[in-house]
């Protein structure tokens, strides 16, 4: 079989066609600076006072597990710099680099109660209080998968999935709501499906019972019940009680008692299956919910009934089934990857175990917790290792420098665009820490080519040419190397498992610039050594060009021994 001819040429130009695409990509965002972290900007403290809505003091474990989630929300990848804290027995403080829009959003979504619950439709506009069935059948579109006359949303899928839809605000138009009601109204205890603690969800067949056969006085408040204006308060979200709402769409419902608590969701996850091609939200029940889920959804099977996804008193997504759903749940609609993440995050990360009052809510601006100073000293000491670096490979390795000059480059250009890829798509910040990881980061690509270039200098002294050197040295380099980036890598993935929030900028960053390491290596550091083997200043051992006989150590050769530019 004929050996694999190598061809440097094409490799290079491969790097490059890589890394323009990835400025380009920039130019696009039109990002060239990477955000900044808490240590050396500043940013945005929301602090938080927790009450316990069971009254009395706030238990330890529950304010505990409010900031677990919180964290999740804000910095659950551990690479944007975000820090939440608790202070005294009932504060959480949030501390989010920037104040921009995205910081802002952020902010926006730290500072919801985000009190999630699952509950049944028992009146929409296209429900009728008391029927399962408003305006004849729900009937399939085949052309389109969803109701007619509908938006699309999002239907649970377990063993099979119904593409029925709820309906858009435009369908909402009813002569017996055009009167506004009191959100929060409770027109009477008997109401309920059975007495019981309002604090608490019911029972499956307690909802069943009110969806399908809705007391008057609920009935009444639905037909005369308008949803608020946009930025409105919500209707109190009790789990025992029904609930008047609406969706983001302006679509009124009548909600039943809450049949599982957010705090059952065990796991969520957004994604494209496979031989799919739109966005899916799938989620995981523990125990207790999964067997209300399951019972919930059978009840409602087939029927074109709807099962309410309800985070802080406002409908997300509102269902159905076609089958009884005992496992896993999947929901599909018309998502984007935004919407899916979304939903996906409120699924997973929605409900906290306590109340944070609005008037107990408060958010400032804050400046960076180190001096201006610390940032251009880090830079400094970046760039005097850097040069260090350049002047030894000069005076050492002479006109084989350009090599570690260009990897270096190439090695900063690579690390700058990645940095501000993410600084764009995942919110990574970097931080002083992070400034360190990519000093490092500096020598890990230096011991790359002196690996390499100390290989051939071995191999040309006993006898090989450098053409044939840079081959017969690649191949213990590269092992040498990567068993050298693999540790690397793997002390920086245990940091940023293992540590805290402060490390794992350092951990994100060194674990980037090895990672970018190796690519180098492979793809510029090889393939440039092997072109400059190839041209004679280098090949016949040019004084000047670091691998002279005195730079490999064969000046003093005995008679016969084959030096620079040998048979071999």
């Amino acid at each position: 079989m004929a050996r694999k001819t190598a061809r440097p040429g094409r490799t290079l130009a491969l790097l490059f066609l890589a890394i323009a695409i990835m400025f380009g990509g920039i130019a696009f965002a039109g990002t060239w600076k990477p955000e900044l972290g808490l240590d050396l900007r500043g940013g945005t403290e929301i602090s938080m006072t927790a009450e316990n809505s069971e009254g009395g003091s706030v238990p330890k474990e529950s304010l505990d597990e409010a900031k677990a989630i919180i964290d999740q929300r804000v910095n659950g990848s551990g690479i944007t710099g975000g820090r939440v804290t608790t202070e005294g027995n009932d504060v959480i403080k949030v501390s989010i680099p920037g104040t921009g829009k995205v910081q802002q959003k952020t902010a926006e979504r730290v500072r919801q109660t985000a009190k999630l619950r699952f509950r049944l439709v028992a009146c929409s506009p296209q429900k009728q209080c008391g029927s399962a069935d408003a305006s004849g059948s729900m009937v399939q579109d085949p052309s389109t998968g969803t109701v007619p006359g509908t938006s699309p949303r999002a239907p649970f899928a377990g063993e099979t999935a119904s593409s029925s839809e709820t309906a858009s605000a435009s369908d909402k138009a009813s002569d017996k709501a055009s009167e506004s009601a009191d959100p929060s109204a409770s027109p009477s205890a008997s109401a309920k499906p059975e007495k019981q603690n309002d604090n608490a969800v019911v029972k499956v067949d307690d909802a069943i019972k009110f969806m399908r056969n809705v007391p008057q006085e609920w009935a009444t408040a639905y037909s005369s019940f308008t949803c608020p204006a946009p930025g409105a308060e919500p209707a109190e979200d009790i789990p025992g009680k029904p609930l008047l709402t609406c969706d983001e769409d302006g679509v009124p419902y009548l909600l039943t008692p809450a049949v599982i608590e957010g705090t059952e969701v065990d796991e969520a996850s957004y994604g494209i299956p496979q031989q799919q091609a739109n966005y899916v939200v799938t989620l995981d029940f523990k125990s207790k919910g999964n067997k209300a889920f399951a019972d919930t959804t059978g009840a409602i099977a087939g029927s074109g009934e709807q099962f309410a996804i309800v985070l802080d008193g406002k409908v997300i997504s509102a269902p159905t089934a076609e089958s009884r759903i005992s496992g896993g749940a999947q929901i599909s609609g018309d998502f984007t990857q935004a919407t899916a993440a979304a939903l996906a995050n409120n699924l997973k990360y929605g409900s906290l175990p306590l109340d944070f009052p609005e008037d107990g809510i408060q958010t400032r601006v804050i400046g960076p917790s180190l001096a201006g100073n610390q940032l251009s000293a880090g830079l400094w000491a970046g760039l005097i290792g850097l040069i260090l670096v350049v002047i030894f490979s000069v005076l050492y390795y002479r006109a084989m420098s350009i090599v570690v000059v260009g990897s270096l480059i190439v090695a900063g250009a690579g690390t700058y665009g990645m940095i501000l890829l993410l600084s764009e798509t995942a919110g990574v910040t970097l931080d002083l820490p992070g400034v360190a990881g990519l000093i490092v980061g500096i020598g890990i690509t230096a011991d790359s080519f002196i690996i390499l270039y100390e290989r051939m200098r071995d191999d040309m002294r006993e006898g090989r040419s450098m053409r044939v050197a840079v081959d017969t040295a690649w191949v213990r380099a590269r092992n040498t190397c990567l068993a050298s980036d693999g540790v690397s890598f793997l002390a920086a993935f245990v940091l940023y498992v293992f540590a805290t929030n402060e490390v794992k900028g350092f951990a994100f960053m060194l674990g980037l610039t090895t990672l970018i390491d190796v690519l180098v290596f492979f793809w510029f550091t090889h393939p440039m050594t092997k072109l400059m083997a190839g041209w004679g200043f280098f090949n016949k051992g040019h004084v000047l060009s670091g691998m002279d006989k005195r730079a490999i150590g064969t000046v003093d050769a005995p008679k016969g021994t084959t030096l620079v530019g040998g048979k071999a």
